[in-house]
């Protein structure tokens, strides 16, 4: 019996097993997030180097103008390439939500009776 077939058997372990799921998803988005800072930074940086040898507030030197360079490209990398990956992640999300949504509407919940109030 493969994953699929017992979680067809029992919505509760499906739902559970996509819960696990969203929390995986929401983690490696919050990754992203921190990475897509840190290249923004890391863009800024290279920049604001560049900048300050252009403007000659820091001696040229071949190797500070590239890292300056190889700051800016790395940054732009990083950015492109965390970007497609959030957005790859929160779609996956969005799905496991949906399914986990339909999973929830097909139980049949019952009602407990009782009283109306707890005091």
């Amino acid at each position: 019996m493969d994953e699929w077939t017992s979680a067809d058997a029992d919505p509760r372990a499906a739902i559970e097993r996509l819960e696990t799921r969203i929390e995986e998803l929401s983690a490696k988005i919050e990754s992203c997030r921190k990475f897509r800072l840190v290249a923004r930074i890391a863009i800024a940086g290279g920049a604001v180097l560049l900048i300050a040898l252009v403007m000659r507030a820091v001696a040229f030197d071949p190797a500070v103008m590239g890292a300056g360079i190889a700051a800016m490209l790395c940054g732009i990398v990083l950015l492109g390439s965390n970007r497609s990956t959030e957005e790859e992640a929160s779609a996956q999300r969005a799905a496991a939500e949906a399914e986990r949504a339909a999973l929830i509407g097909g139980i049949e919940l019952r009602v407990v009776g009782g009283r109306d109030t707890l005091h």
